[in-house]
């Protein structure tokens, strides 16, 4: 059984913060875009964190232990899921085990009765191009989703009316359900469907909802992009998914990040990679050339006298931030010397008298 807090190298006492920065470390150094990535390492890390930062599942988890592993049940991300794109929202429930013990006995591996109020997660994709991830940006996206309704303002109920107590469960939101079977007679509860487990019902629905408290619709929503973040890592922003029943409590957004390919550069980890054409007189010669960087501007690079096609520079810290928070990979450029074509009269009698001198 594999044991999540040793995956994240922390303690059982750790702090949802010591989690995260664990995370982004293990995760920053496992990528599998990056050399020496491990993809099967980098997924654990993943499982481990939506377990241990989520606080319910974390309860679970150190409660009961790893039931997922034992039941087969995955809780976490499966990454052969399909991803949305911003308009194309794929959202995603509640786990077999806790439906199934749910439906059983009324509740689940935490020992509390399910949310049926709460609001749906929603995961979709979203592309950012390498000057993006320089520093952190913010970015507006637009979600096609359930949306708290804004004349009741989630409540249900006609603004100024009231609700009552529920006749069928008598404000319990429950109601007794009894099953004979040929092994005896079973008792169990199950949600009012009168109320829908709310206990009580608007004297008037909502005209605009029908007593849902909740309509769909877009909705701008504002997400910060760390810098340095990288292909398929995960960003988890709170409270904004679907709306939650009658103010229930919203589901979060996950957006997985993929970078765009550049014209110039290729990344490899939070290094860059750039070819650089050069003259043979370059080459021969020395010289100094203005070539760009990422930031939008040029730098001179100096280019050794008696340099030989496929050598490459490095730049210092003109890469992609760390995703830490500390420092910058390297820019390398790769020197190739171009044959020049089309030479003039003078240019090839040049060329013959070099080669007469041995060179």
């Amino acid at each position: 059984m594999r044991d999540y807090y040793k995956i994240l190298g922390v303690s059982k006492k750790a702090t949802p913060q010591e989690i995260k920065k664990a995370y982004y470390k293990l995760a920053h150094k496992y990528h599998p875009d990056k050399d020496g990535g491990d993809e099967k390492r980098f997924k654990e890390i993943n499982e481990a964190y939506q377990i241990l930062s989520d606080k319910e599942k974390r309860a679970q988890y150190d409660n009961f232990g790893n039931v997922f592993e034992r039941t087969g049940t995955h809780p976490g991300f499966d990454f052969q899921w399909g991803w949305g794109r911003p308009d194309i929202n794929l959202e995603f429930g509640f786990d077999d085990l806790e439906e199934m013990l749910k439906e059983i006995f009324g509740y689940g591996t935490s020992g509390k009765r399910r949310d049926f109020k709460k609001g749906k997660d929603i995961k979709i994709e979203m592309e950012v191009s390498l000057e993006d991830v320089l520093e952190g940006k913010e970015k507006t996206i637009v979600l096609e989703k359930m949306n708290v309704c804004p004349r009741c303002q989630g409540k249900g109920a006609e603004p100024g009316t009231r609700t009552r107590e529920c006749f069928s469960c008598r404000g319990t939101g429950q109601v007794q359900q009894i099953k004979k079977t040929f092994l005896g007679t079973f008792t169990k509860y199950i949600v009012c469907p009168e109320c829908g487990g709310e206990g009580y019902k608007p004297e008037k629905p909502c005209n605009v909802c029908h007593g849902e408290g909740r309509i769909k619709g877009r909705e701008k929503i504002n997400v910060f992009i760390p810098a340095g973040v990288d292909t398929n890592q995960i960003i988890k922003v709170e409270a904004r998914g679907s709306a939650g029943r009658k103010g229930g409590k919203p589901g979060d957004l996950y957006i997985r990040i993929l970078i765009k390919k550049h014209p110039i550069f290729q990344r490899t980890g939070d290094d860059l990679y750039t070819v650089l054409p050069i003259s043979f007189s370059q080459a021969a010669l020395g010289d100094e050339i203005e070539i760009p960087v990422l930031e939008g501007k040029k730098i001179l690079l100096k280019v050794p006298a008696g340099t030989e096609s496929g050598k490459i520079l490095r730049i210092s810290k003109k890469g992609i931030p760390h995703f830490s928070g500390r420092g910058r990979g390297n820019l390398y450029i790769e020197l190739i010397i171009k044959t020049p074509r089309g030479l003039t009269k003078k240019q090839k009698e040049l060329l013959k008298e070099l080669k007469r001198e041995g060179m």
